[in-house]
């Protein structure tokens, strides 16, 4: 049987050739491409890599924000065989000197001089995404053998050390293959950082199908939905955070943007809370709402629709991804249906087969069974329903605290517009509830009330005994937490004799 793959440095081209002249492939603040366009736009920045010694196999780095450069820089890398490694040009110094150390790159690419001069990387050539492409020629490069591994995504920098996950999968595709409720030839839009996977991965198998898309620099919420009116978006990922964000919006404001276009409206990367869950799912029709659990090691995926959850309240889902799935206890037997444990995959083709790591190493039992950390049951007919990740568990007194059940109560107050829960040290109880709370633009937030709200949806044993106001967002606009950076900065804050807003132990 014939292969029906195409090298996805040849996609753009496949679509400039098959679609009017005027069809956008990607749609930024700073201006529109149309296919034809980020064909050409690729293939000069790929012969621009080259020159400076790009070949099959290299890993690329790129440290650039979200923009019609970022694809053009991919759709180049893959040109040449080679396999981007994308990081944050946000990165500390220190943090990005670490990566690039681990990849090893051949070139690193970035959003600005000052940035590269930041990283200050070694024994890597290195170059601005506004370098100027007008001495080289934009016609088709000639295609090298495709990269054995499509992208290597960086990790880590919530739990650690950062790490490099490499995708096992060749960076090859077929046009015909649709998934995740994306079409053919749709508008999505990206509302997420492009360093993170999901949006990463997304927006690019919506570019592999022929799909537009409309991209934000940085997520507004309001600006989101104003995207999705203005160019008749079909398919969208949020975070819960981004979603939070949106529900906070008067509701005159939400009101005021026709959203029927939208055929899918997908959520990942963070827990969400069952009455935000609750209201998207009112707002726009269960049907319309998706929701994926899973990691960039892609050891296995579970999915579940709107639909089906009402059915399968709290639940993430079943595993649609070929291999198995299951919960085991701390002494490596197997749960029982509803029996919380540590949840572990394992893929068809056997341990490592989806991805391997640069810098770290995998959580495998000696049977191959792989863990991402997180906790949870299985019911009877293989739905699953997360508890929190281990490592973030909250032991108070012999009682289990689950960060994300507190957060749901946070984020539900109409003041709060994200939180933060955390486990500090206690002499009796081991460890109670901390709770960073950044409130809404012009809201009044006061702490005795909003403890008292609390009251009224945790047990007495789950209530922070203190608080801490921030001025600056808690998540980033991926919905991700340095959580244990914010845990060990407070652990020494109190060595040092800081008292947080106290509330008498319950």
């Amino acid at each position: 049987m014939a292969d029906s793959r195409l090298p996805l440095g040849a996609l753009p081209r496949y679509y400039a050739e098959r679609k009017p002249p005027s069809a956008l492939a990607l749609v930024h603040p700073e201006g529109a491409l149309t296919w034809s366009q980020l064909e050409a736009r690729a293939n000069q920045r790929a012969r621009l890599y080259r020159s400076l010694g790009v070949g099959p196999g290299d890993y690329v780095s790129l440290a650039l924000g979200n923009g019609n450069a970022f694809y053009e820089t991919t759709f180049a890398v893959w040109k040449l065989g080679a396999i981007p490694n994308v990081i944050s040009s946000r990165l500390p110094a220190g943090e990005a000197g670490e990566i690039l150390q681990l990849v090893k790159p051949k070139l690193l690419v970035a959003e600005s001089v000052e940035i590269l001069q930041l990283m200050r990387p070694k024994d890597c050539a290195c170059i601005a995404a506004d370098a100027d492409l007008s001495g080289f020629d934009d016609s088709t490069v000639e295609d090298a053998e495709p990269a054995p591994q499509w992208k290597a995504m960086t990790s880590g920098g919530s739990t650690g050390r950062p790490k490099i996950i490499v995708d096992r999968k060749p960076a090859l595709h077929d046009p015909s293959e649709v998934i995740f409720e994306q079409r053919a030839g749709g508008v999505v839009l990206n509302p997420g950082p492009l360093y993170h996977n999901a949006p990463f991965m997304l927006t690019h198998l919506a570019l592999f199908n022929g799909s537009t898309v409309v991209g934000m620099r940085r997520f507004d919420a309001e600006e989101a939905l104003q995207l999705i009116e203005r160019h008749l978006v079909d398919w969208v990922n949020f975070v819960p955070t981004m979603m939070h964000r949106i529900w906070a919006l008067p509701e005159s404001v939400r009101k005021r943007y026709d959203l029927s276009s939208l055929r899918a409206v997908w959520h990942m990367a963070a827990p969400m809370p069952e009455w935000l869950k609750q209201f998207w799912l009112d707002w726009l029709g269960a049907d319309k709402l998706w929701e994926l659990y899973g990691g960039t090691e892609r050891q296995g995926l579970t999915t579940i629709n709107g639909v089906e959850w009402l059915k399968r309240r709290g639940s993430v889902g079943r595993l649609v991804t070929p291999g198995g799935m299951k919960a085991l206890r701390e002494d490596g037997s197997d749960c029982d249906a509803d029996e919380v444990g540590e949840i572990y995959f394992l893929p068809t083709d056997g341990p490592g087969s989806t991805y391997y790591y640069l810098g770290a190493d995998a959580k495998r039992r000696p049977d191959g069974w792989e863990s991402l950390g997180d906790i949870g049951r299985i019911d009877a007919d293989g739905y699953l329903y997360l508890a929190d990740r281990r490592v973030d568990l909250i032991v108070r007194g012999g009682a289990n605290i689950y960060p994300a059940e507190v957060e749901a109560a946070l984020d539900a107050h109409p003041a709060v517009a994200s939180s933060v829960a955390i486990g500090l040290p206690d002499a009796e109880l081991g460890r109670v509830v901390h709770a960073l709370v950044q409130p809404r633009p012009n809201s009044q937030l006061d702490v005795a009330e909003l403890h008292s709200f609390l009251a009224t949806k945790l047990g007495r044993y789950k209530l922070p005994c203190s608080y801490e106001l921030s001025a600056s967002p808690l998540r980033d606009d991926a919905g991700k937490v340095r959580r244990t950076a914010l845990r060990d900065e407070r652990e020494a804050w109190l060595t040092q004799g800081r008292v947080f807003r106290l509330f008498p132990p319950v």
